[in-house]
């Protein structure tokens, strides 16, 4: 189905009054004492998948302070989150190779409708939605095309699926909509794979990683970036955009344990990728594993962590210098908070990086990514 492009709008920043606006005045009168507390009490909200207690797998909207605001039920692991800035409706999507992304409401948990993806596609976890908050876009795998794609849905249309076009590359993961509204970022790692056979990475031999950019109301290319050959095997997964509209990247390498490959770099369109040059005790402390990149709310700073390695790094996005080191057990997720950085570990720490604060434990356990909903004022 060709993508069918509709009109652009602005996307207004979201303080406290329009958030809760967004979301309904009716049902955060109706959260529960503690619920609402901790809501009345965030300066930010952030959303996370997770895994509860009993094994059951979930979604939960927290506040800076590490206070649990709502959860929604999965019926599988998900993975990350997309949020409408129009509407206050957040979108969380299955881990590959599932098939479904649940919309709900941040404040109160509320399911409001399971989409699934159709016959041939299934999810990679990530998606965004346009400044308008018309269209919710997703990261798919035309599986046995070997091809990856961005579906784009209708959510007026009660999030009907209205098109797709190519990623222009392989296992497309992470995608981000520019600061120019237009321009979509999209990691594409590389790696063939096939729900009939798992999780198992079938082209190491011949991927081909790169950061693309494409138009969102066309499809079409803008430009590509690869990776030298010689880092073919370095799979792009995720991405962040800085201060000077840079898309930063972490690498996941699939090549022998004892190579050292760089994994970080920032790509621009019109220019080849550059790769930022660590010390080697640096790099050997990421173990060949990126899990996240996140940059600073000013675009100064861009963190970058590896739960392999159990380090997160934050670096100077001007100069691509390590600012700071942190040991952070089976730490990945990470989102800009007020000044910094916020990052959760899958055993249930909630930590503010650059900061006196002592971790916060949450009964859960958090997957890979935090999203910033946005600071409330």
């Amino acid at each position: 189905m060709a993508f069918r492009p509709l009109p652009l709008g602005p996307g207004p920043q979201v303080d406290r009054r329009s958030f809760l606006a967004g979301v309904g005045a009716a049902f955060v009168a109706g959260l529960g004492p503690r619920s609402a507390s901790a809501l009345d009490r965030a300066d930010a909200l952030f959303g996370a998948s997770c895994r509860r207690p009993d094994g059951s797998y979930g979604c939960a909207v927290f506040s800076d302070r590490g206070e649990i605001v709502s959860t929604v039920t999965l019926p599988e692991r998900g993975h990350d989150i997309a949020f409408d800035r129009i509407s206050g409706r957040a979108v969380v999507f299955s881990r590959r190779p599932r098939t479904f992304a649940v919309v709900f409401e941040p404040a109160s948990g509320r399911t409001l409708q399971t989409l699934t993806s159709p016959e041939g596609r299934h999810f990679f976890g990530h998606g965004f939605f346009s400044p308008d908050g018309a269209l919710l876009y997703a990261t798919e795998n035309d599986y046995d095309g070997a091809r990856g794609m961005i579906g784009v849905y209708d959510v007026a249309a009660g999030y009907r699926r209205i098109g797709e076009f190519p990623s222009h590359g392989m296992d497309t993961h992470e995608a981000l909509l520019m600061p120019d509204g237009e321009t979509i970022a999209v990691a594409n790692g590389g790696i063939e794979t096939h729900p009939d056979y798992g999780r198992q990475m079938l082209n190491i031999p011949t991927m081909e990683p790169s950061i693309a950019f494409i138009d969102r109301r066309t499809g079409e290319l803008i430009d590509k970036q690869l990776l030298p050959q010689g880092l073919h095997k370095l799979s792009l997964h995720h991405i962040a955009v800085d201060a000077r509209q840079r898309v930063w990247f972490g690498g996941q390498y699939q090549g022998p344990a004892g190579d050292a490959p760089p994994l970080v770099g920032f790509a621009e369109a019109g220019k080849a990728l550059t790769l930022s040059k660590m010390p080697p005790s640096d790099l050997a402390g990421l173990g060949n594993y990126i899990g996240s990149v996140a940059t600073s709310r000013d675009g100064a700073r861009v963190a970058v962590s590896s739960p392999v390695g159990n380090t997160t790094l934050i670096l100077q996005a001007a100069t691509g210098d390590i600012l700071s080191r942190h040991a952070i057990i089976d730490g990945c997720g990470l989102a800009p908070d007020g000044s910094g950085f916020l990052a959760t570990t899958g055993a249930g720490q909630l930590m503010r990086l650059e900061a006196d604060d002592r971790p916060t434990r949450a009964d859960l356990e958090w997957d890979n990514h935090i999203l910033a909903l946005d600071a409330l004022a």
